[in-house]
């Protein structure tokens, strides 16, 4: 890779995590999850990411720590060797998405007997009612759109002229 390229690839970490920061990710397991995500094999181990970043090895680990406990990385090890590996998840967003949508169930039925404790005829009971209704459409939603995407995943997979990589 040249010099010009590792720039490039060094200003759209910094640019995504940025992106991903200002969403309220952790600034640092932001940057390290968008140096994931540029690497070519989806993995680094921590003093890669360390060197690649100008951070510390114990901002690396603090960065890993958080974004396995959210299930956004996994730890390997190297074959013959003791040093970890970070890899990304196959199909993340999917699954980050579905476990949103676990989430969103359980709001749902908090918000629902919410409705019912303060009261359905108040007006705090009927804004914790129709909160619970748009976390109910927006998981049949998801559920569809979630299908969508497995699909047209599937159809890329096997050559379909009619799909197109998403821009």
């Amino acid at each position: 890779m040249t010099t010009t390229n590792e720039e490039a690839v060094s200003r759209f970490v910094e640019r995504f995590a940025a992106e991903l920061t200002e969403a309220g990710m952790q600034r640092m397991a932001s940057r390290v999850f968008a140096a994931l995500l540029a690497s070519e094999t989806a993995s680094a181990t921590s003093a890669e990411l360390a060197e690649q970043l100008k951070i510390s090895p114990a901002a690396v680990s603090g960065a890993i720590r958080y974004l396995t406990q959210v299930s956004m990385v996994s730890r390997e090890r190297d074959p013959g060797t003791r040093r970890e590996r970070y890899v990304l998840h196959n199909e993340l967003w999917y699954e980050t998405f579905t476990r949103r949508d676990q989430v969103l169930t359980r709001w749902e039925k908090v918000l629902r007997d919410g409705s019912e404790i303060l009261g359905p005829d108040t007006a705090a009971g009927t804004r914790t009612a129709e909160t619970a209704e748009f976390f109910e459409f927006l998981q049949k939603e998801m559920l569809g759109l979630m299908d969508r995407w497995r699909a047209h995943k599937e159809a890329q997979a096997a050559g379909d002229p009619g799909t197109t990589r998403a821009s």
